[in-house]
């Protein structure tokens, strides 16, 4: 039966009407793959000499040991965030005679290859070889490797239990947060504390029965959670929610733009997807501090530019370039309503133009670092508002995938295409050139004027550029149209 299921897998895989589709998005995450495996593997390899020569008085296991807490914390955050229970496509297996158990028993068995468990394997073994090879006790060292081959495939079924619960991550973070805290300000040790545990393992082997003991209970949670959800009815049920209506009356002020900036703003809070435009915004806001603190920045103007752009559109850049695949769901009943289209557009540009004002205001702290990083985030500011706003409402006639709004969006590449990646050259780096260029043949003050007063120019010419967008959008609009009614 096992090897029945891998072929209907096999068969769906290659059957699919996106495979073709999606053939780039699986190439590129297949490199990245191969990136975090050579990474990883050479750590493993070369990790104990390091080690052992930037702490010579030290045992390099009992310091990798003394880490393992934030090891197995930070992969437990990074499960929550990307992983995803590998289900298959069971509805139709329902109505045939195949037992529930052997289905639930596949789907638990298949998440524990996945890519998430392989590849802390990656470091874990070459370092046990090493330590083997350096003449540490076998026992010890193949112990040490179990225990954390269960640890890991404990991490993958935690992780299906927790992946729903904010309340989990909350915790998992507060752990990592507060084991950083008391290590550093020397009131307790507690990740050197867990480090013993490990280091007894190695010298009692026998103890990695109890992680199978670990193992074994959390299979068997899974297995009871996911057998008492697979039946035909749950699946195809409709989930019916209580939605708590937020007071929106303050768009009533923009006329007949309101119903619109409404519709984006429920659809922002209420969904996996679109939410995570919301809470990047932390991301964008702290972005400078990746380069304003690191002395190697220092003096390269440029920079400035790059985060200028990148924390005052931080919800432009993320929300922007899916118009108006955010509304593929709902497309066809959109485009057969009475409107203009140029008023749908244009609600896009205002909550557009509203974020990057709102991330510019909460940036000033960044005045700080030097009045010239405020002003060139001001230059940033307005160069986003006339002429990348317009950049990414023009990039949206060329989206043609749809997206499933319930789904999460970490390293959900739905509804991503070439223009995603190729939008990202104007976004980002022609405002770059140009300042760099005007830099270094003039001066930093004009680089920065020029850079405004681009912005300024798009702001003048926005009700011609807009028209232009709109005849665009509504040439394309039935090819949208088709396209967003297949499946994604």
């Amino acid at each position: 039966m096992t090897l029945h299921f891998l072929k209907l897998e096999w068969k769906q895989f290659f059957r699919s009407s996106y495979w073709q589709k999606g053939i780039a998005i699986k190439i590129l995450m297949a490199f990245f793959a191969l990136i975090f495996i050579v990474i990883f593997l050479g750590i493993g390899m070369g990790g104990y000499y390091l080690l052992k020569k930037q702490f010579p008085e030290q045992d390099p296991l009992q310091l990798v040991n003394s880490y393992l807490l934030y090891a197995v914390l930070g992969d437990l955050i990074f499960r929550y965030f990307m992983q995803k229970l590998p289900v298959m496509n069971i509805k139709p297996l329902l109505t045939l005679p195949i037992k529930k158990s052997k289905i639930v028993h596949f789907i638990l068995v298949k998440s524990s290859f996945s890519f998430f468990n392989i590849m802390s394997l990656f470091f874990y073994i070459p370092f046990a070889i090493i330590l083997i090879k350096e003449g540490y006790d076998i026992a010890g060292v193949l112990g040490w490797l179990f225990a954390m081959i269960l640890l890991v495939q404990s991490s993958n079924f935690l992780n299906f239990l927790i992946n729903k619960n904010s309340v989990a991550l909350g915790v998992l973070v507060a752990l990592v947060i507060v084991g950083y805290a008391v290590q550093d300000f020397q009131v307790f040790n507690l990740p050197g504390y867990i480090g013993t545990g490990f280091d007894f393992v190695y010298e009692n082997p026998i103890t990695v029965l109890l992680f199978t003991a670990v193992l074994g209970t959390l299979y068997i949670v899974n297995y009871n959670q996911l057998r008492n959800e697979v039946y035909l009815d749950a699946l195809i049920s409709e989930k019916t929610k209580e939605i708590v209506a937020s007071d929106l009356s303050f768009t009533e002020k923009l006329g007949d733009l309101a119903p619109f900036i409404k519709n984006d703003l429920r659809l922002m809070w209420r969904n996996k997807r679109t939410k995570s435009s919301i809470w990047l915004l932390a991301l964008g806001l702290g972005y400078g501090l990746m380069f304003y603190t690191n002395p190697t920045y220092d003096g390269i103007d440029v920079i400035s530019v790059l985060v200028g752009i990148f924390s005052t559109g931080t919800f432009l850049i993320n929300f922007g370039q899916f118009i108006p695949a955010w509304d593929s769901s709902y497309y066809n009943m959109l485009m057969s309503q009475n409107f203009k289209y140029e008023r749908y557009l244009k609600s896009k540009f205002i909550i557009m133009t509203i974020s990057i004002a709102l991330l510019f205001v909460l940036g000033i702290p960044y005045v700080y670092f030097g009045w010239d990083i405020l002003a060139v985030h001001f230059a940033a500011m307005i160069y986003n508002i006339g002429v990348n706003s317009h950049v990414i409402l023009y990039g949206g006639t060329f989206n043609r995938k749809k997206i499933n709004l319930d789904e999460k969006a970490a390293f959900n590449f739905q509804g991503t295409g070439a223009v995603q990646w190729l939008i990202g050259l104007p976004l980002m780096f022609l405002p770059m050139a140009i300042f760099g260029l005007i830099n270094w043949l003039v001066n930093f003050e004009i680089a920065t004027i020029t850079l405004g007063a681009l912005g300024f120019v798009g702001i003048a010419l926005h009700k011609k550029f807009m028209a232009a967008i709109t005849k665009k959008y509504i040439t394309n609009k039935y090819v949208m149209i088709n396209a967003f009614g297949k499946e994604a």
